[in-house]
C-alpha cells in the first residue's frame, strides 16, 4: 500500500463513496479510501433505501434533492416512484400543509391529496382513518448497495484508490493538525482525513483526540413475500403509525421507529463501543420490540395480517443526539467527520458527498451547514450516558410532530445559570439550548387574554405572558437572563490584529469599545455574527449565541492556525453570568445601585460594581430598548439577580424570556442568526452594510457587493394572527419568489411580522403574499424598524 496520500477517507460505506466521489469530481485524484471489511458492510448493506427528499431543514432539503438529481445518473437501481406521507390525525394534516408551503419554496413538486387519491396510489392501503396525504412525485427508491459499489466505480474512474480489509488503528497528529493514519498494512502520511466511519466513527474520532457523538440503535424491518402485482408502488410513510413501506419486488419492506428503542453497545460504560469482528453482519431478530410496528402495519396495510415474512432486518444505525448528520472539519486540523446519517443517510449520500468534498477543497462550508457541523457538539457530549440519554429520545420520537417551540426532556436539566433556582420558584417555563436551560416566559406573567394568539400552528404553547413582559420591556422595564450566551476570550500578543482580519467592521479600537460586527467566508457570506468588547490591549471578549459558540470558537482558532497568530481562544461561557436589563425605565433600576451614573454611551462598556457585585456593563441591546449586559463571574450571578429584581419592582420591572425577546427583536429588525443570517447571505443583503468597513483588509472583502440584487424585507401581514414561523413562500406577482426567514407576532406593532429576502426593487409599499397553513394571506413591504 502506498505510504502517503493528500486525503485518507476511513470508512467504505456509502458515506465515504460519496465523498471520494465528489473530490475526485473537483479534481482531487491522491485520494485513498480504506475499509476495515468490504464496502456497503458497516450500515450501508442493510438500509432500507427509502429517498425522500422534503425536510423541515432548508439545508438538508437542497442536499437531498442533489441526491436525487445524481441518482438519476447513476447505474443503481434508482427508482423514482413517489413518495407518500399519510395524515392520520389533524395535527399531521396541519403538519403536512406547512410542508406543501414549504416543498413550494424550494421548487419541489409536492401536493395534498386525499386518502383515496393516496389508495389509488398504494392499493394496499386501508385509508380508514386518514385525513389526507402529502405525494411527491420525484421522491424514490435505491438499492443501497449498488449505490455504494456505483459512487465507489466513479471514484475509482477520477483516479481515487479504495483498499478494501485494511483496519485503521490509529490516527496521527503533529501541531494539532493530522499527520497520518496507522493501519494494520502500514502507515500512511496524508494531509486530510475524513472520518467516514458510520456507526465506527465515534471509534475513530477517539484516534484523533475528537469526540464525535454518534449512538448505534437497533433498527428492524421486515421484507415479506410476494403479495401484489403493482409494479410500481410509491413508498409509504405513516408517521402516526410510526411505519414506512416501500416496494421489494412483488413483496414489501415495512419498518418504523418504535417507543421504546434498543440502543446496541458492547460496553455500558461506552455507548458507542462495537465489537472489532462486526464486519457485514446484523444483530439477532428482536420479535418482541418489533411487536408494535407490526400491529401498527396491518393497520394501515391489512394483508400484513397475512403474508408470509422472508426475514426481519435488524441493523445497527448510527444515530446522533439531534438527529442532525456530523460534518466538517474538527478542532484538530485537516480531521473532517461525514457520520451520523441518522436512517437517513441513503436520502442524504449525494448531498453529504458533495458539500463535505467543497468542503475540504474550498476550507468552508458551501451553504449554511452549522446545524450540522461536527463541532456544535460542547463538552458535555464527551459524556456517554448524556449523549445515550439524547440519542435514545430522538429515535423514539423520530416521527413525533414538531411543533414551534416544542421542547426536548431528556438529559435535562444539565446546564444552569446561578439563577435557576430563583426563575423555577417563580414560575419560568424552560426552553433548552445547547444544555442550557433558558426562561421562555414565566406563566406568572400571563393575563388570559387570549385576544392576541396566533391561529394554527404559531398558537401552540403560546402564552399571553409573552405580551405582558414585551409591553413592560417597551413601557417601564424587563430583566432577562442570558447567561447562556456563548463567550470567547480572545487574549495574546496577536489578537487585535487576529480579530481585524477576521472581522468585516473595525474592532481593534479604544478599550471598552463595543463593536457588533460579522465575520465573513471567502465567498462574503455571514461565517459569525458577534459582538467584540475590547478589554485592553490584547484582550477581547467575544459574545456569541448560545447555539454557535463551538462552531464560532472552532472559526477563530482555524483563522489563527492560518495566519500564525499567536492567541489564545478559550471558551469562557460558564465562567460568566451575564443578565440584560432593558427598558427606558433602566436607569432609574440602576440609579441606587451603582458607584455613579451609568452613563455609558452606546456600543460601550464599564466595569463597575452593581450593589454589592463587581460587573461588566454593555451599553448593548436586542430588544430596541436602552439598556445593559451586566455581566459577573457566575459565584455572584444570584445575588447579582436579586439585587436587580428588588431594585426594579418600584419602576414596573418585569422579568422576561427569550419568546419576549424574539417578538421585540421582530419588531426592531434586528437580525437572527441561522435564519435571517448565515454563510449564504452577505451584510449587505442582510440590511448590515453599516457593520462593513471596506477600508481595511479583512476575510471576504474582495467578494462584497455593496449593491446587490436581493435585500432582507420586513414584510406586514394583513392578518395580525397570521403568523409565519420560518420557511413559508412568499410571493411577488403571483410568484413564488423567496422563503420567510423568520417570523413573529409583535406586541407593540400588533402586527404578524415575517422576513424575507426579495429582488432589490421590492421596496416599501410592495405587495406580496405569504403561505401560512395553506391559505396566501396578503402582505406588505414596510420600512424597518417598525
Amino acid at each position: 500500500m502506498s505510504d502517503s496520500a493528500r486525503i485518507v477517507i476511513i470508512g467504505g460505506g456509502v458515506g465515504g463513496a460519496s465523498v471520494a466521489y465528489h473530490l475526485t469530481r473537483l479534481g482531487e485524484r491522491d485520494v485513498l479510501v480504506l475499509e476495515r471489511d468490504e464496502l456497503t458492510s458497516g450500515s450501508t448493506f442493510h438500509s432500507a433505501g427509502l429517498v425522500g427528499q422534503l425536510r423541515a431543514d432548508p439545508a438538508l432539503t437542497r442536499m437531498n434533492q442533489y441526491s436525487v438529481e445524481l441518482y438519476r445518473t447513476l447505474d443503481a437501481g434508482w427508482t423514482e416512484c413517489g413518495g407518500l406521507r399519510l395524515a392520520s390525525s389533524p395535527e399531521r394534516l396541519a403538519e403536512i400543509r406547512r410542508q406543501a408551503g414549504w416543498a413550494r419554496a424550494h421548487g419541489l413538486p409536492l401536493e395534498e391529496i386525499s386518502a383515496a387519491e393516496a389508495a389509488e396510489l398504494f392499493p394496499l392501503m386501508d385509508p380508514a382513518g386518514v385525513l389526507g396525504a402529502a405525494y411527491l412525485p420525484t421522491d424514490g427508491r435505491i438499492d443501497p448497495s449498488q449505490l455504494c459499489y456505483a459512487l465507489a466505480a466513479g471514484a475509482r474512474e477520477g483516479g481515487a484508490t479504495i483498499r478494501t480489509g485494511v483496519r485503521v488503528l490509529g490516527v496521527r497528529t503533529a501541531r494539532g493538525r493530522v499527520a497520518g493514519v496507522v493501519t494494520d498494512h502500514g502507515d500512511v502520511d496524508c494531509e486530510i482525513v475524513v472520518n467516514c466511519g458510520g456507526m465506527f466513527a465515534a471509534e475513530i474520532g477517539r484516534m484523533a483526540g475528537v469526540r464525535v457523538p454518534v449512538v448505534p440503535m437497533s433498527h428492524q424491518y421486515v421484507v415479506t413475500e410476494a403479495c401484489h402485482d403493482h409494479p410500481r408502488l410509491p413508498t409509504l410513510r405513516d408517521p402516526d403509525l410510526l411505519v414506512y413501506y416501500r416496494q421489494e419486488v412483488r413483496g414489501l419492506v415495512m419498518g418504523g421507529y418504535e417507543r421504546t428503542c434498543a440502543p446496541w453497545t458492547a460496553a455500558p460504560d461506552a455507548y458507542d463501543a462495537i465489537p472489532a469482528g462486526f464486519n457485514g453482519r446484523l444483530l439477532p431478530e428482536d420479535w418482541p420490540r418489533f411487536e408494535e410496528i407490526s400491529a401498527n402495519s396491518r393497520v394501515r396495510v391489512p394483508a400484513m395480517a397475512d403474508v408470509g415474512i422472508r426475514k426481519l432486518v435488524n441493523g445497527p444505525e448510527a444515530f446522533t443526539p439531534d438527529n442532525e448528520f456530523c460534518l466538517g472539519e474538527s478542532e484538530v486540523a485537516g480531521f473532517f467527520v461525514a457520520a451520523g446519517f441518522c436512517a437517513h443517510g441513503i436520502a442524504g449520500a449525494g448531498g453529504v458527498g458533495k458539500v463535505t468534498a467543497e468542503w475540504i477543497v474550498a476550507g468552508e462550508p458551501p451553504m449554511d451547514l452549522a446545524h450540522m457541523d461536527v463541532r456544535r457538539f460542547g463538552p458535555h457530549y464527551r459524556s456517554p450516558s448524556y449523549t445515550l440519554k439524547r440519542a435514545a429520545e430522538n429515535y423514539e420520537t423520530y416521527y413525533d410532530i414538531r411543533h414551534p417551540g416544542q421542547e426536548r426532556r431528556a438529559g435535562r436539566p444539565l446546564r444552569t445559570s446561578p439563577a435557576y433556582a430563583w426563575h423555577a420558584a417563580h414560575g419560568a417555563v424552560f426552553g433548552e439550548k445547547a444544555g442550557w436551560e433558558r426562561v421562555d416566559f414565566y406563566a406568572g406573567n400571563a393575563t388570559g387574554d387570549e385576544r392576541e394568539r396566533p391561529r394554527g400552528w404559531a398558537g401552540r404553547g403560546w402564552s399571553s405572558a409573552v405580551g405582558a413582559e414585551h409591553r413592560a420591556t417597551r413601557t417601564a422595564a424587563g430583566l432577562f437572563d442570558e447567561s447562556s450566551f456563548a463567550k470567547i476570550e480572545v487574549t495574546g500578543p496577536d489578537a487585535a490584529e487576529l480579530l481585524e482580519h477576521v472581522c468585516a467592521n473595525r474592532v481593534a479600537r479604544e478599550a471598552g469599545a463595543v463593536t457588533y460586527t460579522q465575520a465573513l467566508n471567502r465567498r462574503g457570506g455571514i461565517a459569525c455574527d458577534f459582538t467584540v468588547t475590547r478589554r485592553g490591549e490584547d484582550d477581547f471578549l467575544v459574545v456569541t449565541g448560545t447555539a454557535f459558540g463551538g462552531h464560532d470558537l472552532g472559526w477563530l482558532r482555524g483563522q489563527a492556525a492560518r495566519t500564525g497568530a499567536t492567541a489564545r481562544i478559550a471558551d469562557v461561557t460558564g465562567q460568566y453570568a451575564c443578565f440584560a436589563l432593558w427598558g427606558p425605565r433602566a436607569g432609574d433600576v440602576l440609579a441606587g445601585l451603582t458607584p455613579g451614573p451609568l452613563d455609558v454611551p452606546s456600543m460601550t462598556s464599564r466595569e463597575t460594581s452593581v450593589g454589592d457585585v463587581p460587573v461588566l456593563a454593555l451599553a448593548v441591546s436586542f430588544v430596541g430598548e436602552p439598556g445593559w449586559e451586566l455581566y459577573c463571574s457566575s459565584e455572584y450571578g444570584r445575588v447579582l439577580w436579586e439585587t436587580l429584581w428588588r431594585a426594579g419592582r418600584p419602576h414596573g420591572l418585569v422579568a422576561g424570556g427569550y419568546r419576549a425577546i424574539d417578538s421585540l427583536r421582530l419588531e426592531k429588525g434586528y437580525r437572527v442568526r441561522g435564519a435571517d443570517v448565515g454563510p449564504e447571505t452577505t451584510p449587505y443583503e442582510a440590511g448590515l452594510g453599516f457593520c462593513v468597513k471596506p477600508g481595511k483588509d479583512f476575510v471576504g472583502r474582495d467578494a462584497l457587493d455593496p449593491d446587490p440584487p436581493r435585500r432582507l424585507r420586513c414584510l406586514v401581514l394583513a392578518d395580525p394572527r397570521a403568523v409565519a414561523l420560518g420557511h413559508e413562500p412568499v410571493r411577488l406577482d403571483g410568484r413564488v419568489a423567496s422563503r420567510v426567514t423568520s417570523g413573529g407576532y409583535g406586541y407593540t406593532a400588533r402586527a404578524s411580522i415575517a422576513y424575507a429576502y426579495l429582488p432589490a426593487g421590492a421596496g416599501p409599499g410592495t405587495p406580496v403574499e405569504v403561505e401560512v397553513e395553506g391559505a396566501w394571506v396578503p402582505g406588505t413591504v414596510v420600512e424597518s424598524p417598525l
